[in-house]
């Protein structure tokens, strides 16, 4: 067989030529959970997130995966010679040349050793059983040599082979031989990502490894590798104590005096709590030094944006520290100004923060605090990410802190509430995005946002209080004002097909309830989809009543508000006229397509409908109604005995 013909023997089949790919069998479950990812800057589209680690370069399936390196160079890096032999021996000659290197290298055979383990090991159609006895083997091949091998780009694959599937005891045997090296693995371009997996499955030696980081730490933020191990480290993975351990080093020279990360358990529970523990004994000039070196370090940090530090949960929670303690000062004016130097500092990054409690947190003091023209600055910089931010569950407190503090309403409908709303045809599909459309009719409604939502929220009021002159129901109705003639055009758009989805239906029900101005041609639109026969031909798309959601819709606007638990009673909404929207209701729903309702799944909703014209008995609709439903119609709805109907029954004889 030529050199071609054996060369071509060895590609694998074209899609085309091997047939339909065969179905994957999970014979096992994962050994581990899949891994956690960070936040995501809301100014960024893609992340390179090193939560995933280097499994994506190990992820090979199958029996046809290679071990790395072996066969060495291919014959394609030679030139190309048209004589069979002459290209036979070139290869030849490169294969040998390759293979001399290769042993000349340290560790070579143990390396080929490992790799002919690993090589199975990493398969993912295998038996949980050989699985275990492949890392074994693969554990006894590299025991004691693991520093030795770790920093090359292959073997650290090999290595996180064995973290990744291997049981507890193989992990912390890792762990224990490579202490003393943390943090070079951190600093190095593939072990980083083996640290990261031993923080996350070795919890023991989790604070060890955090604690040879430290005195590094503000360097390691700033290096292009380590910095995503520590951001993965204090977000995902530390507890309070460890994370403690990481921004020990952010409180400067002074801090390492005290051993407030190590020792008893008093001193433990002490660092916990971050600077505020730290500065618990501390008065006059040691307390100022410590204070200084915190925001010369954040300086060091924001002056280097293209580091991507600033975006670090890490980075984010020592900046909420400093300014936590900035509150507690007696001297205001000295408060003030050192709340002014930090806003100068990060004032450029704002839009990088918000993803992270304690990010927003920090952003949301800024606005609270801020003159007009800081806030004016703010809303510059967050105004091109609205979109994004609407449905991320901490940058969207910013947005509501700022709707909620702000004076200048013209300026937040302009770059916050227009962008909202714009936005509403995909936010409704997210229950982030929701809460935003909620927030710009119904504010902080214990309805749609949690008492902890609220609480959040409500923590910078009392800041309002001192630094806003608007009454905040005032402020609250022009920003309703401001959305409603966009929302109810986007309900008069497409509100019959929001309607539908259980969350739009929400939506829908809240704009027409809460919003401001005309609702005539929303209405309409939601009335004409009710209108069509029922119940329909086609099974794949049913009739608006006999979908929960949009029946529980219908009736809660023909009640004209949300029935309350605590009153007993359907609280009225003053912005929103039941009595308009039973009267459209009795126009284009019709006689038929009401009758055939009320034997079938919509007897509540025209119960509903009966008593809402009964409350205005000069209503011409009221008589409609009545003639709709003769004795003939009355003994087939007794009959028919479905859900509903003895309170329709009843709601009937009131007309």
């Amino acid at each position: 067989m030529s050199a071609a013909t054996a060369k071509g023997a060895q590609k694998r089949p074209a899609p085309s030529q091997a047939g339909p790919k065969a179905k994957k069998v999970q014979l096992q479950d994962r050994s581990e959970a899949k891994a956690k990812k960070r936040s995501k800057p809301v100014t960024r589209g893609v992340q390179d997130d090193s939560a995933e680690s280097s499994e994506e370069e190990f992820a090979y399936e199958g029996n046809d995966a290679e071990p790395l390196d072996e066969a060495g160079a291919d014959a394609g890096d030679a030139p190309t010679i048209k004589d069979p032999n002459a290209a036979r021996e070139s290869h030849k000659a490169q294969k040998a040349l390759h293979e001399q290197r290769k042993a000349a290298k340290p560790n070579s055979a143990l390396l080929i050793d490992a790799k002919r383990a690993w090589t199975v090991a990493r398969q993912k159609n295998i038996t949980k059983d050989e699985r275990a006895k492949h890392i074994l083997e693969l554990m006894d091949v590299i025991r004691g040599k693991v520093k030795d091998i770790v920093f090359k780009h292959d073997a650290s694959r090999i290595v996180q082979t064995v973290v990744k599937w291997g049981g507890q005891k193989q992990r912390n045997e890792i762990a224990e031989e490579l202490k003393g090296r943390y943090r070079e693995l951190a600093q190095s371009k593939y072990s980083k990502f083996l640290i990261t997996k031993l923080i996350r499955l070795c919890p023991t030696y989790r604070a060890d490894i955090l604690r040879e980081f430290q005195g590094h730490v503000m360097r390691m933020l700033l290096h292009r590798e380590a910095s995503s191990v520590l951001a993965d480290a204090f977000e995902l993975y530390a507890n309070a104590y460890e994370r403690s351990i990481l921004l020990r080093d952010f409180y400067g020279k002074e801090a390492s005096l005290f051993t407030v990360t190590a020792g008893t358990e008093e001193e433990k529970e002490r660092s916990k709590k971050g600077l505020r523990g730290l500065m618990i004994g501390l008065e006059g000039d040691r307390r100022k030094r410590v204070m200084a070196s915190l925001k010369d370090n954040l300086n060091t940090i924001f002056n280097n944006p293209d580091k991507g530090a600033v975006a670090h949960a890490i980075v984010h929670r020592a900046t909420w520290e400093y300014l936590a303690a900035v509150s507690e000062m007696e001297d205001e004016v000295e408060a003030e100004k050192f709340r002014r130097e930090v806003f100068e500092i990060c004032q450029e990054s704002l839009a990088e923060m918000v993803h992270t409690k304690d990010g927003s947190r920090v952003v949301r003091e800024f606005i609270a605090w801020g003159t007009a023209k800081d806030r004016k600055h703010i809303v510059k910089a967050i105004k091109p990410h609205v979109e994004r931010m609407c449905n991320d569950d901490e940058a969207q407190l910013v947005m509501f802190s700022a709707l909620d503090i702000i004076d200048d309403t013209k300026l937040t409908a302009k770059s916050l509430v227009s962008d909202i709303v714009t936005a509403a045809p995909s936010l409704y599909k997210t229950s982030q995005g929701r809460r935003s459309l909620f927030y710009l009719v119904a504010p902080r409604t214990r309805r749609h946002f949690t008492p902890a939502q609220i609480v959040t929220l409500a923590e910078t009021d009392a800041i309002r209080a001192k630094t806003s002159k608007k009454d905040a129901a005032l402020r609250a109705s022009e920003i309703r004002k401001t959305a409603s003639d966009g929302l109810l055009q986007w309900i008069a758009n497409s509100g019959a097909d929001v309607a539908r989805d259980p969350g739009g239906s929400l939506i829908v029900c809240e704009i027409m309830l809460e919003a401001e101005g005309d609702k005539a041609a929303a209405s309409d639109t939601l009335l004409q989809a009710f209108s069509v026969p029922y119940p329909t031909a086609d099974p794949t798309n049913p009739h608006p009543i006999s979908l929960p959601h949009t029946s529980r819709l219908f009736k809660t606007l023909l009640q004209g508000g949300h029935f309350s638990h605590s009153a007993r009673a359907v609280e009225q909404s003053p912005n929103f006229s039941a009595r308009d929207f039973a009267a459209r209701f009795v126009k284009h729903v019709g006689s038929e397509t009401t009758v055939a309702m009320a034997k079938g799944e919509g007897a509540f909703v025209v119960a509903a409908l009966c008593e809402q014209l009964t409350e205005h008995e000069d209503a011409e609709e009221r008589k409609t109604v009545k003639g709709w439903f003769d004795s003939k119609t009355l003994k087939a709805l007794k009959d028919a005995d479905g859900k509903g109907v003895k309170l329709l029954l009843e709601s009937l004889k009131k007309l």
